[in-house]
């Protein structure tokens, strides 16, 4: 498939007016061949038209049509083969493994929501029939489903060209919900964005959709973002990057006439918890594996381990040797995109002259242009809590380890830290009470708190929670990974004494759906 650079109107095919876009491969440096132009306000309007003229047809598409679809888009995806993982290797400087690994989960989220869309219970179904005789009032009939919210404006992310892209989460969720989704496509992967937007177009076609099903856009600056999230056909953001891009966004979904819910994930450093019986037992294993964890992407995961806190003595003095000498033996790798090459630097800096904190040690130094040299730094527990700075994300493969007097400093620094996608306990049966007392804190704190583990690798499952509270999130409510996620895009409605001939399928008499429903505060079937 030929790249044009143009940007995907419904079912049209529009050349942008605005300055190039230009992707350069961040291993050698070199600018690829496709220029892709930014699209205007003109633009936005048109494909937030077409989402909102395809919004009631689309939103109430049967739920075997809706599913069909997301595993069309799937098929399609898969149907490009070897381009689209080239492209994407070449936009991201990502390894061939990632890549395809990558489209893989892409496509298993999109079949994963199919599934939960045919199932139904999303719906959650409610029917408190009639009781013209109760004493001392009636009772009317009231009926509840959950409905799509509107069309969803989603922000591709740097780090995950496809996961986290066009046909990620965010639209795999917002598209099962019942709602047109707009795209505005990001900048370092713009190849990637045409092929996998290009898919999901043939996929709205094959399955008859109504075309404002789905746009994607291109944006040269910050027009078409910012005009995306302020149109009034708009009803909800999806959103992953950085804070200050995020509640740049969020500022404008607030301040509209008609606020609408935006879900940004915007920053982590996902503290780890060194506790004293697993420290003393397996504290050189956990070195490694830490600083496996730490470079993993050349540390360009928002579950990144930013954090390592533990109490002070011989065991984590062993420990940070350890690591020390696992950071100095990592091998520099590629990061993303130029700047953020460039914002690892400074904020790494930044970090080492901080005069609170010591340097441990520096991983290898790259040859090439935009590679990241792993960084790890020492503070006190007192001093964690005493400066802000040093629980700034610095998204790249570095983490700052926190030395705490006692168990009970351990538990001031858990309680001083910001809200965090992850928190994780590394722990044996000896340290069971000493968790029982983080647990509330981190539970507080976290969205996800998980046992001997590391947080890079998020699951895409039912269980799954990938949000927390601020900053973490703009919405510690809600999830961009696994199936829940298609709550952030559904509201409840009722229905009051509608004659059956009105009544949607999935809460009429006789359950035509098959749906696991609440009946009279009884669950069916």
């Amino acid at each position: 498939m030929n790249l044009t650079g143009e940007l995907l109107i419904g079912q049209q095919t529009v050349k942008g007016s605005r300055d190039p876009i230009v992707a350069i491969n961040p291993a050698t440096g070199e600018r690829l061949p496709t220029e892709f132009f930014g699209g205007t306000h003109e633009d936005v309007a048109r494909a937030c038209e077409l989402a909102w003229s395809a919004f009631d047809n689309y939103r109430e598409s049967s739920l075997e049509d809706r599913a069909t679809f997301l595993e069309t888009i799937a098929d399609e995806i898969e149907a490009i083969g070897d381009a689209l993982i080239e492209q994407a290797v070449a936009e991201s400087g990502l390894p061939l493994g990632r890549i395809q690994g990558e489209r893989g989960r892409t496509c298993g989220q999109l079949r994963l929501f199919a599934k939960t869309v045919r199932a139904g219970e999303w719906l959650d179904v409610r029917i408190d029939p009639a009781l013209p005789d109760r004493q001392p009032m009636p009772r009317v009939d009231l009926r509840q489903r959950h409905v799509a919210l509107g069309p969803v404006a989603v922000f591709g992310a740097s780090n995950f060209p496809l996961a986290f892209s066009v046909a990620g989460g965010d639209t795999a969720s917002a598209l099962a919900a019942g709602c047109p989704v707009v795209v505005k496509a990001h900048p370092a992967h713009p190849g990637t964005c045409e092929l996998v937007g290009r898919a999901v177009q043939a996929a709205v076609n094959k399955c008859g959709l109504p075309e404002g099903v789905f746009s994607m856009l291109h944006d040269s600056s910050f027009e078409v973002g910012q005009a995306l999230i302020a149109d009034p056909r708009i009803k909800a953001g999806g959103f992953t990057g950085s804070r200050k891009g995020g509640l740049a966004l969020l500022e404008i979904a607030q301040s509209r006439p008609e606020p609408i819910p935006f879900y940004a994930e915007m920053s982590s450093i996902n503290p780890v918890f060194l506790l004293p019986a697993a420290l003393k037992a397996r504290g050189k294993a956990l070195a490694e594996s830490f600083v496996g964890s730490l470079n993993m992407g050349a540390g360009q995961f928002c579950t990144n381990p930013g954090l390592v806190i533990a109490i002070e003595g011989p065991d984590l003095d062993a420990f940070v040797e350890a690591a020390a000498e696992a950071v100095r033996n990592s091998t520099a790798q590629t990061m993303l995109t130029p700047g953020i090459h460039e914002a690892y630097g400074r904020g790494v800096s930044a970090l080492a002259a901080n005069a609170k904190v010591r340097e441990l040690a520096r991983g290898r130094i790259g040859e090439g242009a935009y590679q990241c040299q792993s960084g790890l730094f020492m503070a006190t527990g007192e001093d964690l809590i005493g400066d802000e700075a040093l629980q700034a994300e610095i998204f790249g493969a570095s983490s700052l380890i926190v030395a705490c007097r006692d168990s009970a400093e351990v538990k001031r620094v858990a309680e001083a830290l910001e809200g965090q996608l992850t928190a994780t306990l590394q722990m044996d049966d000896a340290d069971v009470d000493t968790a029982r007392r983080l647990l509330p804190t981190l539970e507080r704190k976290a969205g996800r708190v998980m046992a001997n583990g590391w947080p890079t690798g998020v699951e895409v499952s039912h269980a799954m929670v990938h949000g927390g509270p601020f900053p973490a999130t703009s919405d510690a409510r809600s999830t961009s990974v696994g199936t829940a996620a298609i709550f952030r895009f559904l509201r409840p409605v009722c229905y009051q004494d509608l004659p059956e001939a009105l009544l949607p399928e999935a809460i009429r008499d006789g359950n035509p759906l098959k749906l696991r429903r609440l009946l009279d505060g009884e669950r069916e079937g």
